[in-house]
Parts: C-alpha cells; sequence; structure tokens
C-alpha cells in the first residue's frame, strides 16, 4: 500500500526538500488533517519529517486541533546522561558523549522540560490514542512523575531486555542491560485502543508479559548510519501493531534516526515526526528512501507476517 498526500490540491510524491521560498504557497494534507509546510523537508507516501523544535511544532498544532489529532505518540526523549561518564563500544572505553542535547541542565530543569513537552503531547492525543515513552534511569522517573502529575492514566511499564549489553568497565555496579519504556493514555476516562487479539497472536497464542527480550539494532538497520539511542525496529513494529491500527497517525517528537516512522509505514500507518538535528534529518531521508524504494522494488516482503 503506498500513501498519497496532497499539496495544494494535487497529488505529490517524494519531495525531498522544502524552500523557504515555496512555505506559503501550499500546506500538507493527510488523512484530511492540514499541516504546515514550514520546516518539512522530508514527505513522501505517509512521511511527513520536520526539522523544528518538537515543542514550537506542537504549540502550532494544538490550535488547529485543540481536541487532539494523534492515534499514537512514541518518544524517546533526552535521556541527560552525556556528563562526562564512560561506556564500553565496540570493545572499547569512550566517553558518553551523544551531544549537547543530552546534556543535563539539573534536576529541576530536566523535569521542567519533560512538562513542558508531555504536556502538549497529551493535548494532541485523541481520547483514544496512547503515548509510549522510553528511557533509562537517568530520566524515566521523572517521565512517569510528569505523567502523574499531567493526569495520564499510566498503562503499563514495560522492560526492555537487551540480551548483549556492554560490559560495565567501573566493576562498581550492575551491568546495564534494559530500558523502560512507559505506556499511557491521555486521561483516567480515555479507552485506548489496544489490539488484544493481535498481541497474543504474535506471542504464540500467549498473554503478552512485561519483559521484552529484543536485541538492539542490527547492522543492516544502520546501514546509512546510526543513532546513539536508535532503537530495534522490532521494538517499534511491537509497539506500533499492539496500540494502532491501520492507517492511524503516529507522531514521534523526537524522531531521531526515524525507526518510528519505518515501523509505521511498514504496517500502513502515517507518520509526522520531529527532529532538530542536520545529521540525524539526512539520515532519516536516507532511511526513508531506501526502505520505500525496497518496498516498491519487493512488496511481498513487506506484507504483515507476525
Amino acid at each position: 500500500m503506498v500513501f498519497n498526500m496532497k499539496l495544494g490540491g494535487k497529488i505529490k510524491r517524494n519531495i525531498n526538500r522544502v524552500h523557504e521560498k515555496d512555505i506559503s504557497l501550499t500546506n500538507t494534507i493527510i488523512k484530511d488533517l492540514v499541516f504546515p509546510n514550514e520546516y518539512c523537508v522530508y514527505t513522501s507516501d505517509g512521511i511527513l519529517l520536520y526539522q523544528t523544535d518538537c515543542i514550537d511544532f506542537m504549540d502550532r498544532l494544538i490550535k488547529q486541533y485543540p481536541d487532539g489529532i494523534f492515534d499514537m505518540i512514541f518518544a524517546d526523549p533526552p535521556y541527560f546522561l552525556s556528563n562526562g561518564g564512560i561506556t564500553c563500544v565496540s570493545g572499547k572505553m569512550v566517553k558518553v558523549d551523544k551531544g549537547d542535547w543530552d546534556k543535563s541542565r539539573g534536576v529541576d530543569k530536566n523535569h521542567i522540560f519533560n512538562l513542558e513537552w508531555l504536556s502538549r503531547c497529551q493535548r494532541l492525543l485523541k481520547p483514544t490514542g496512547s503515548i509510549w515513552v522510553s528511557g533509562t534511569h537517568h530520566v524515566i522517573y521523572s517521565v512517569g512523575f510528569a505523567m502523574q502529575q499531567l493526569g495520564f492514566k499510566i498503562l503499563n511499564d514495560i522492560t526492555w531486555e537487551k540480551p548483549n549489553p556492554p560490559p560495565n568497565l567501573s566493576c562498581r555496579y550492575f551491568t546495564h542491560s534494559t530500558e523502560t519504556i512507559i505506556w499511557a493514555a491521555k486521561n483516567e476516562k480515555s479507552r485506548h485502543k489496544f489490539n488484544y487479539d493481535l498481541v497474543r497472536k504474535m506471542n504464540n497464542n500467549k498473554q503478552m508479559k512485561t519483559v521484552w527480550t529484543i536485541y538492539p539494532p542490527s547492522n543492516d538497520e544502520k546501514r546509512y548510519g546510526k543513532h546513539p539511542t536508535q532503537k530495534p525496529l522490532k521494538l517499534l513494529e511491537r509497539i506500533i501493531l499492539s496500540s494502532t491500527d491501520m492507517e492511524d497517525l503516529v507522531f514521534d517528537p523526537f524522531s531521531g534516526s526515524s525507526t518510528t516512522g519505518i515501523a509505521a509505514i511498514k504496517y500502513k500507518r502515517y507518520f509526522i515526526g520531529c527532529e532538530m538535528s542536520d545529521e540525524y534529518i539526512r539520515l532519516s531521508r536516507k532511511r526513508f528512501d531506501g526502505f520505500l524504494n525496497e518496498a516498491r522494488n519487493t512488496p511481498l516482503l513487506f506484507k504483515e507476517d507476525l
């Protein structure tokens, strides 16, 4: 299935760059919803990727859609752990320095930031929508507390277990081998979507537990480059299949290498993403182009085999 998106009333595809001079001419329409062209750097086959601050972008959408538009949000926010520590990469000791975006501003400011972006996500969720937020212990407790403060309904906390974590070089801690993913509905009154029968089928006809053992991204997933907190495609596929339906609208405010987008379009969902970094915008565009080319050339490869 190939998606179309209307620009200015006409069908256009594979538009890889929207220049400043074109911004005022058209808006982008997806599922009868109008999205701005400003800061849009990739649009093709059900994908809209924006190079802009997610809070500014969400504020703009809230003015247009105060009752919410997204069926699902996945967020992998900054972990605030790039503060001079060390880790092991390919058997070598390296400093933990993912970039300025991952540096802590202090506990209070970090928490205010989490409240700010989460409050906007909450307003943009549909009443039946849900949000998934991943993180390590550096940030996930702040995220969970912020969700409680904002009135989200926390549904589950998923433990993503990594079978082959890097060793702990200091030998003063247990080896870090998990991340937590909080799944929450918009509020206590929400009737969230959960594809129970499908999830059970995915798990050999047994109820799926909240500990998911999934390997980190494969070399094939990183063939165009990699993001320091890149999530495995299998993880996002499970999240999207369990909590959305075909042609639902998925949003990722911290899109990174756009694994969320790849999983969404693979299973015929629409995708909106925000990312600030030039490097990861380029990486995302390469991944989208590569995936879409493969999907068109070998359509049977991307059927819904669970």
